[in-house]
């Protein structure tokens, strides 16, 4: 079984398209200072929370930023970009993500990202690359693909009578409510560990090979659907902050063809702050 969407590239297809001019290529890192110290000829570079994040509120740039950042990067409403990163392309997803929410559809991901780039021994440079800014047209958002608080609150019957499912991508701790973050990520902490009520746990990197490309269609397609996650359901994913859900999104909507999946972006650091909001736990540790 072939994938649903032609969204992905390979290392080699990248090798050969550098110097297209129709296409710009962009790196998206947890670590904004990775950029820095080499990245694929010819790529600009995001940071996720200075250019996606609202300066103030816990909330998007608007979508007349959008276009201007866009645009400030040389992309234009007919420019492909490909978008790559490391942690197997978490932060590349979520750019991708919020490329769909905010109305550039011409996007792809770099299969692998970092990991598989350095791997095969590929060249990294640390020269800026050049820019010619240009005009984007401001978007129109799709609001389907993304989840709020209270439509989550409000899916929580049909996730229980099965014609709705939730997809929790963190890890085995982290679902049981034995942890409330993972190791060395303090910061993104909640008060309540636990998950949201009937959510599947299915951990993000089961969708990944080692080297950090997607496993194949039939390999996820069985993952999923062994969970009871189905193409024929609402489905909402999440995780802490989105990054990971983003991954999850990326493969159900995109790679599967699922045709309503929403990433809950508030996702557990929103959930588990929260007063008055169900959770379920299984840890029964002190």
């Amino acid at each position: 079984m072939a994938y649903a969407k032609d969204v992905l590239v390979s290392a080699d297809w990248v090798q050969e398209h550098l110097h297209d001019p129709d296409l710009r290529i962009v790196e998206v890192d947890e670590d904004p200072l990775l950029y820095r110290t080499g990245h694929l000829p010819g790529a600009l570079e995001i940071d996720w929370q200075r250019d996606f994040w609202h300066p103030v509120e816990r909330e998007f740039i608007s979508p007349a930023a959008f276009a201007e950042l866009l645009g400030r990067l040389g992309i234009g409403a007919d420019t492909t970009v490909i978008l790559y990163g490391d942690k197997s392309n978490w932060w590349a997803a979520y750019a991708y993500w919020f490329f769909q929410y905010s109305g550039h559809s011409k996007a792809r991901l770099l299969d692998g990202g970092r990991i598989k780039w350095e791997a095969d021994g590929r060249e990294l440079t640390k020269e800026p690359p050049e820019v010619t800014p240009v005009e984007h047209p401001v978007g129109q958002r799709d609001q389907a693909i993304r989840a709020f608080r209270d439509q989550v609150l409000q899916l929580l019957p049909q996730v229980e009578n099965g014609s709705a499912a939730l997809v929790d991508v963190r890890s085995p701790d982290e679902f049981s409510g034995k942890v409330t973050h993972m190791p060395t990520y303090p910061q993104e902490g909640v008060l309540r560990g636990g998950h949201i009520p009937g959510a599947r746990s299915i951990p993000w990197g089961q969708a990944a090979n080692p080297d950090g490309t997607f496993k194949t269609a039939d390999q996820l397609r069985e993952l999923y659907d062994g969970e009871g996650v189905t193409p024929d359901r609402d489905v909402v994913v999440y995780c802490r902050i989105a990054e990971r859900s983003s991954h999850t999104w990326f493969v159900l909507h995109e790679l599967l063809g699922y045709e309503n999946v929403a990433n809950y972006d508030g996702s557990w650091t929103e959930w588990g702050n929260a007063v008055g909001l169900p959770i379920e736990k299984t840890y029964q540790g002190a």
